[in-house]
Formats: C-alpha cells, structure tokens, sequence
C-alpha cells in the first residue's frame, strides 16, 4: 500500500501590521523631537524596513531582550547540523559550531529583526516543547505544518517544501508497496515520519507495532545497517546525506510524503510571529532564502 499523504499549505497572515510598527521607536523610550529650524517639507524620514522597525517592540515577546533563541535538533542535515570546528556560519559560546538551512535562515531573520541568534540543539521532541515552555522564541527544526501543531503553537508560512522518502539497504526486497506487509520501519522521534507511519492501516499508516522511534535519524539509520529494521523514513536531504556517507543503502524511487516546512512559535504570541512573518517575507523577497536553499541543495 502506498502512503501518498500530502498536506495543505498554511494560510497564515504574510504581513505585519503598519499601526504597530509605526508605533515602535528606536532605543524603546518615548521622546519629544526637539525643535527644528529646517522647514518640514525639507526634512526626509529615514528609510527603515518593517521587520527592522519592529525590533524595537519585541521585548515584551521574547524569552530574553535582545536575543531570538531557536530551538533546534541539529541531527538533520542539510537543516541543521554540527559543523566541523568552528567552521560554521554559527559559534555557539562552547565553541561548537552549527551550519545548515535552517541555521542561517535563523540568522538572517535574526539580523533583519536587529537580535542576537542564540541556537539551542536538543531532541526534536524537546524543541517542540521549548516555544510552549518558554524556553525558545521559535523552532526551526525542519518542522512541517500540522494542524494538531497548530492547536499549541502559531505557525509562519512555509519557506521551504519537505519531501520525505524510504532509505533501505541495498538488493532489499522492500518497495513502496510492501511497508506495509510486517516491515519493521524506523523513524525518528516526534517527526511527522513517525506520526504518519505509527498511524492505523485505515488511515493509511502501518500500526504502532510495526514502527520503531529513535531519538535521531542517524540512530535509525545504524539500526538498519545493523539489521534491526527493514527501512527508515526521513526527509529527502537527510536520506541524502545519510546514503551518501553509508555504504550498501539506497532510497527507493518515489516521494513517501511531500509537507510545508515552516517556522513556529508559542500559541498566541502574535507580535513575535508577526515580526518573524515580516522578516520572512522579505528574505523570500529578495531571494535570500533560495540562495541559502541552493547553497546545501543541489538541484541537480
């Protein structure tokens, strides 16, 4: 049986609202302008953005002034992960460095909202409570819109398309068509991989028993080169990444899900999410996201 599940597209809010960042001053305090001798119709305002003009309100929404902190799990390459030394566009204070999409479009919305980019990498399952813990600002973790999500956490519009798919080892007889006839699957913890596969044969899953979870995709991996399980489910670029650095696994032809990946932050906290939205769009604008997208993904 095939899983052909895709989910809709988030309809969220693009835009931030003028009146609020008009609003928004500089250094946060409020302040008369002194008198000026210029003649009004010669003075001209200083050109800023919305999303920079939105930083100086963010305080009251953030975790901790000044600093936008982004929970992570990094064991998702080309997402998120441990770069080697500190070679990466991100250096944490204890010297490790991250690198991935998702790290640097952290870092850019983090530039635009003029904040400080604090990276915290913990289990995909402990990110996701983090924003509804207080813990983290947002989750940038590969994370793909569902609605059950949205019940306990506000989402962005997507700025990248997941596609996840079926790594097995080499001259395995398993196929698209056969997951479902008593294969042992592994997946990673909390992901929607797992959701998707654990759920029943009605609802075109494989049943709980049939699905083992890992705390991390390259867990689930050596399980299947150790012979514990018959295939893995993981996002396209991870199963890339995986595949190419294992020898004797291939992935098999074929999308198992296609999902919107996108950025998300506490349930009700819409003055962050706005700015975030803001800042967003203008990456998506400008092209900055695609350029970060094709920096780790090769199209070809």
């Amino acid at each position: 049986m095939k899983h052909w599940k895709k989910l809709l597209s988030l309809g969220l809010s693009a835009a931030l609202s003028l009146s609020l960042l008009a609003a928004c001053s500089g250094g946060g305090t409020e302040t008369t302008a002194p008198e000026s001798t210029t003649p009004a119709e010669e003075t001209v305002p200083a050109e800023t953005t919305p999303a920079e003009t939105g930083a100086a309100d963010l305080s009251s929404a953030l975790v901790e002034d000044g600093k936008l902190i982004m929970a992570t799990n990094c064991q998702f390459p080309p997402y998120e992960m441990v770069a080697d030394g500190e070679s990466g566009p991100y250096v944490g204070e204890d010297g490790v460095s991250y690198e991935g999409i998702d790290v640097e479009i952290a870092l850019a919305l983090a530039d635009k909202l003029g904040l400080e980019l604090i990276i915290d990498d913990m289990d995909f399952d402990s990110a996701l409570m983090a924003v509804q813990n207080n813990a983290a600002d947002v989750v940038l973790a590969g994370l793909s819109y569902r609605e059950d999500r949205d019940e306990v956490m506000d989402f962005t519009t997507k700025y990248a398309t997941g596609v996840q798919v079926v790594i097995v080892k080499e001259g395995s007889d398993v196929t698209m068509d056969n997951l479902g006839d008593g294969k042992l699957i592994g997946t990673q913890r909390g992901t929607t991989g797992y959701i998707y596969a654990s759920d029943t044969p009605e609802n075109g899953g494989y049943g709980e028993e049939n699905v083992m979870a890992y705390d991390n995709g390259a867990l689930a991996v050596q399980a299947l080169l150790g012979g514990s399980i018959d295939a893995v489910i993981i996002d396209q670029g991870p199963a890339e990444s995986y595949v190419a650095a294992n020898e004797g696994l291939t992935i098999l032809p074929g999308n198992w899900v296609e999902e919107d990946y996108c950025i998300a932050v506490d349930e009700g906290n819409t003055v962050l999410l706005d700015a975030v939205q803001a800042a967003l769009d203008e990456l998506q604008a400008d092209g900055t996201v695609d350029e970060i997208v094709a920096k780790y993904i090769n199209a070809e």
